[in-house]
């Protein structure tokens, strides 16, 4: 399986509490029509923690049968519990899933050696190819680069999102092991790119499909220029969605463009005044209100 390009990181749309499965459906149109080469959904964008396991495979299920087939659907289904990880992977590669996402798993702070057996468990058990997804200021615990590279010898070890904010991190990986390379940081993608990194996993395309696609294939296809005029055209809103707790930004900007509700599951809430009014100015100086 290759990966390469944008893949969304889809948030997961409520309505008064409930899981909006066909605002999701329309979303996920959206995405399609702005040239997506994949959409994730249940990841940390996709609020995963705070959702059933029957919605979570719902959620799934869902963006499979609305993708029908016109992208790459890589499943989140990453837990802290092996079992847990191993059990949602099977339901995904069921319901016809693409790749799993496997966040490192968070709170109870495994060795790496730990890490390398709850991977590669899953890359064994799960039954699809697995993308490792970095991301310590998550989970607590970074993927050390030698565990990486153990990792990458697993045949359906294809991948690893990088989203620990360090470009360095790329060249570390591809310097010892032989493994594609996904952004997870928006406002790091042309850097990644340009030492090796195959694409992004983004957070903004959720509003901006078209335009990060945009940048992506300028950087790929050589035209640097280009990619790098998009990157700063867009580069605030790429820093502010992160202005509070990855998504409530972003879901923000999205209701503020009629896609969806303002509608949270706790501990997630709404943005305060001061956010919104920091990722407003972002949204205007980018044009995209």
């Amino acid at each position: 399986m290759e990966l390469k390009g944008l893949y969304t990181a889809l948030v997961t749309p409520f309505a008064d509490g409930a899981v909006d499965l066909d605002c999701f459906r329309q979303l996920i149109e959206f995405q399609l029509a702005g040239g997506v080469d994949g959409i994730l959904p249940m990841g940390t964008t996709g609020e995963s923690p705070t959702v059933s396991f029957e919605e979570h495979s719902k959620i799934i299920e869902t963006a499979i049968e609305a993708a029908d087939g016109r992208c790459q659907v890589i499943a989140g289904t990453g837990a802290n519990a092996t079992a847990e990880a191993v059990h949602l992977t099977k339901l995904a590669k069921v319901a016809g899933a693409d790749a799993t996402l496997q966040v490192t798993p968070y709170y109870n702070k495994p060795t790496q050696e730990g890490l390398y057996r709850h991977f590669a468990t899953v890359a064994d058990e799960g039954g699809l190819p697995v993308i490792l997804y970095n991301v310590p200021g998550r989970s607590g615990v970074p993927i050390a680069i030698d565990t990486v590279a153990r990792l990458s010898k697993n045949a359906n070890v294809i991948a690893v999102k990088e989203a620990g904010g360090s470009t360095e991190r790329v060249s570390a990986i591809l310097d010892v092991c032989d493994i594609t390379v996904l952004s997870g940081d928006d406002s790091l993608t042309i850097p990644m790119m340009s030492v090796g990194a195959a694409g992004i996993i983004s957070v903004a395309s959720n509003l901006i499909p078209a335009e990060v696609k945009a940048m992506v294939d300028a950087f790929a296809a050589g035209n640097a220029a280009e990619a790098m005029r998009l990157h700063q055209k867009y580069y605030c809103f790429f820093r502010d969605i992160f202005v509070e707790t990855n998504p409530i930004p972003i879901k923000t900007a999205m209701a503020i463009k009629g896609m969806l509700k303002e509608d949270y599951r706790l501990p997630l809430c709404e943005i305060s005044d001061g956010g919104r009014e920091v990722l407003l100015v972002a949204m205007q100086k980018c044009g995209i209100v």
